[in-house]
């Protein structure tokens, strides 16, 4: 089966003080798990790992997070958390799309969407902005995304209407589904300068290899190959497809040296070889 697609967050030694931030800031967080390397928590109940990953992947705008709260003073507390020694993208304010919205990047470079009340599916989405040599191709990405992942649905898209400050036809707005868990994706024809790195990447595990072959097939056609099952597609989208047995071999002391070594060697994930690595 094709578990929940989790998001990964790249950082430069700074994981478990990023993880601190967030239980401290956020009422949804729930820890699951920390090593030196990673931290794993639940988020609104979306699953997030940060990585000790080192220098090179700066997280930046292309993929922000959308959260939806009720309370104007609870959105009012997170966002001054959020932009204390962080970047504000737009001010906290009325906008006709909301009575209350703002987009920042905390101290971490993590981009945040917070809306009082918009009419989403979820509390918590990633958001995907498509612009430079993405823009035009949303659509195309909506569609490819929604029928490659089992349990997928398209919820709502809104599109540029002629007039409007953007391509016609372009998407303004949308919600779909991949295995369950809510996405956003939006469009811009504007230069922002910026798009999609590995400083985000959206994590999928699977019991098979089967699940592995037909994920990675069809994500890294037209985009290129990774190391330890990490992809980009042909949007730029990075992605980790890893089996679930890794989990179970990497706690298990006596066989995490020998999985470790030989999922170094790895591109795309091979369970046999992993499974003869540690006999």
């Amino acid at each position: 089966m094709i578990h929940e697609i989790a998001t990964c967050l790249w950082f430069d030694k700074n994981a478990k003080e990023a993880a601190d931030f967030y239980q401290s800031t956020f009422s949804g967080f729930e820890p699951i798990s920390q090593n030196p390397m990673a931290v794993n928590y639940r988020l609104f109940n979306r699953r997030f790992m940060h990585l000790n990953g080192g220098p090179g992947y700066p997280i930046n705008p292309s993929i922000s997070f959308f959260l939806n709260l009720e309370d104007e003073e609870e959105i009012k507390r997170v966002w001054a958390k959020l932009t204390e020694n962080g970047t504000v993208l737009m001010d906290l304010n009325t906008y006709p799309w909301s009575p209350l919205y703002g987009w920042a990047a905390d101290q971490f470079g993590v981009n945040w969407q917070i809306m009082k009340n918009h009419e989403s599916h979820a509390k918590m989405a990633p958001n995907l902005m498509f612009n430079g040599v993405n823009n035009g191709k949303a659509n195309e990405a909506i569609d490819f995304y929604t029928s490659l992942f089992p349990n997928s649905e398209i919820l709502h898209k809104a599109l540029y209407e002629k007039g409007e400050h953007d391509t016609e036809g372009n998407v303004k707005y949308s919600q779909f589904t991949l295995n369950g868990k809510p996405f956003h994706l939006m469009e811009s024809s504007m230069d922002h300068q910026h798009n999609f790195n590995e400083g985000v990447s959206m994590m999928v595990t699977v019991d098979t290899q089967e699940e592995i072959d037909h994920l990675w097939d069809h994500l890294v056609d037209g985009g290129s190959p990774g190391r330890c099952g990490w992809l980009k597609d042909k949007y730029g989208v990075s992605w980790q497809i890893v089996p679930s047995v890794l989990g179970k071999l990497m706690s298990n002391p006596e066989t995490a040296p020998k999985a470790t070594y030989a999922f170094l060697q790895m591109s795309k994930f091979v369970i046999a070889d992993l499974e003869n690595a540690v006999k």
